[in-house]
């Protein structure tokens, strides 16, 4: 007797430390995907358009594809990528998250001088493709989607990585996997809300036995390509805040002090000259001015970007945007 319960005493103990080990995944995985809330608003305010034409019964099963797509290029591509980056050359992380940081500001900018009227936009569609099969438009718009979720998909996993402890292979690689599954469902799961909001809202309004269901589902529908606008806004604000913040804390890192030092002794002093809570002031002002410090940098890189790399890029996966 004594013998069975010191073994259920062990397995006790096994299961507390695996308990513990899987809130400590979930824990860094959370803190990790909240460095990539940039890129994941981008994915998600992106994503919508590639559904856009088809008849209704079929948009949840290409957001589905999507999805999957994504899923296979973070669990299968990428995590294996950036665990071996991470251990067998991880003085090429740093270069790596300044990339995708200036990609986020090149983006970001790139959609605010379009907005203005300062560039024409980089997208060439030439009007609607006129396809007899919709089962071959539908596998085109899916393959594109899943090449430009690659891209993003990318960004958001060195961004995760590099926001992780050191805390051994495994512990690494199941929590790079955690935010792998956690921030796909996230993203395509609030892509499938928003793109049957609208069908929902049309059949509300039309088959509401209440009129306030009626109104509600009028309302719904006429609010969705506001709310399309804003998802866009804010994506494109946190592209710049993520990628500027990227860049600022990379040359920090190399031994460039001057920028980042710069930007957070202005937020404490603009923070302390408003009075009130000085933390939160701080912050929203470090936001702002990493915000700004990004768009200055797209800025700089949107026209070598629109006449080099989008080129190349075109021209390497056959893509027409």
């Amino acid at each position: 007797m004594s013998g069975l319960l010191a073994l259920l005493d062990d397995v006790a103990a096994i299961a507390k430390v695996a308990a513990a080990s899987v809130d400590d995944v979930i824990g860094q995985a959370a803190k990790a995907g909240a460095k990539a809330a940039g890129a994941m608003i981008d994915d998600a305010a992106v994503t919508p358009k590639y559904v856009h034409g088809f008849s209704a019964d079929r948009e949840l099963p290409i957001i589905w594809r999507i999805a999957r797509g994504s899923m296979i290029n973070k669990l299968l591509f990428l995590l294996p990528a950036g665990l071996a980056l991470n251990h067998f050359a991880p003085w090429a992380i740093a270069p790596l998250l300044m990339l995708g940081g200036a990609y986020l500001c090149f983006e970001g900018a790139e959609k605010i001088a379009h907005s203005l009227g300062w560039i024409s936009h980089h997208v060439e569609t030439g009007g609607e493709p006129i396809i007899d099969d919709p089962a071959h438009l539908e596998e085109e718009r899916a393959q594109g989607a899943i090449k430009t979720d690659f891209i993003l998909s990318a960004e958001i996993m060195t961004i995760a990585l590099a926001a992780i402890p050191k805390t051994g292979f495994w512990m690494e690689a199941a929590t790079l996997a955690a935010v792998a599954v956690m921030i796909t469902v996230a993203v395509y799961g609030a892509v499938a809300l928003i793109v049957k909001a609208d069908d929902l809202g049309l059949h509300m309004a039309q088959t509401g036995r209440f009129s306030v269901t009626r109104q509600f589902g009028r309302a719904l529908v006429r609010a969705m390509p506001k709310f399309l606008w804003g998802l866009t806004v804010v994506g494109t604000a946190a592209m710049l805040w993520v990628g500027g913040s990227i860049i600022l804390h990379a040359l920090h890192t190399l031994g460039l002090h001057g920028p980042s030092d710069f930007v957070k002794e202005w937020a404490v002093w603009l923070a302390s000259s408003l009075g009130g809570p000085l933390n939160l002031l701080s912050w929203a002002f470090t936001a702002l001015m990493d915000g700004v410090f990004g768009f200055l940098l797209g800025l700089l890189l949107v026209p070598p970007g629109l006449k080099l790399v989008t080129p190349l890029w075109k021209r390497l996966t056959g893509s027409k945007a």
